[in-house]
Formats: structure tokens, sequence, C-alpha cells
């Protein structure tokens, strides 16, 4: 349903320091539900693949070197207004700008290592959780 979903995933920087439990239990807390997960490495392949509208951007190659760096925790999340309740959670992509109680605030230490993906429209949540997940793996 649009507006419900919202795909995440737990990046390389996060993963690496152990923080996958703490992210989790702040989604929990959030009121979102799981309702799809899988913990996995991207190729550097997919990481380009997923990451492709940014190709033009300066960060792409930095990025996509980034996500295939290590394992990642990739999610949908339900909840009623999805893309911007989780864009409000997670906070400002700079962790020096988030608020308090965010997830970047708590877990991330740069712009570039910035701990966690959200959705940014509920089409682009729509085209990361197909990227991601078959609907039998959807719960």
């Amino acid at each position: 349903m649009a507006g419900n979903l919202t795909l995440t995933m737990i990046k390389p920087d996060a993963v690496k320091k152990n923080a996958i439990g703490g992210i989790l239990k702040m989604m929990n807390d959030g009121g979102f539900k799981i309702v799809a997960m899988k913990y996995m490495h991207l190729s550097k392949t997919k990481a380009e693949a997923f990451y492709a509208v940014h190709k033009e951007r300066p960060f792409y190659g930095e990025l996509t070197e980034f996500m295939s760096s290590g394992p990642i925790v990739a999610a949908i999340l339900e909840k009623d207004n999805a893309v911007e309740d989780f864009r409000k959670l997670i906070g400002a992509t700079n962790p020096a700008e988030a608020e308090d109680g965010t997830i970047r605030k708590v877990y991330a230490t740069s712009i570039g290592e910035n701990a966690v993906h959200g959705s940014d429209s509920d089409e682009n949540a729509q085209i990361e959780g197909d990227f991601f997940f078959s609907q039998q793996e959807r719960f």
C-alpha cells in the first residue's frame, strides 16, 4: 500500500559497529513493523544498480564502494505515513545536524558513514523494496 511502506538498509558502518540490534529496537520503538528483512553483502555491481539514480553525482563511486564494503541489513518497514515518519526517525544525513534521539545522531559518524538508508518517497520505497525482496519474502 502506498504510504505505508518504506525501505531501509543498515549500512556497513553500523553493521561493523554491531549496531544492528540497537537500530532495529529504535525502529520497533518508533512504531514500525518489519515485513521483510535480510542480512547480505551487496556486490559492487548490485550497489551500482541500486544507486544508479546517483550515477552522475560526484559521490557515486565512493558511495557504491562503501555500500559494497561489508554486510548490510535490508528491510521493508510498515507504518502509516512510513516514508515521512522514518525520515524523521533517522534524522539528517549529517549526524552533526541530526536531532537528538534519531538513529543517525546515535549511530552515524559522518555524512558518508551515516548508519542507515531510508526511502525518500513512496514511489522510491516501492522501487527499492522490489529491488531487494520478492512478494514471497514479505510477511
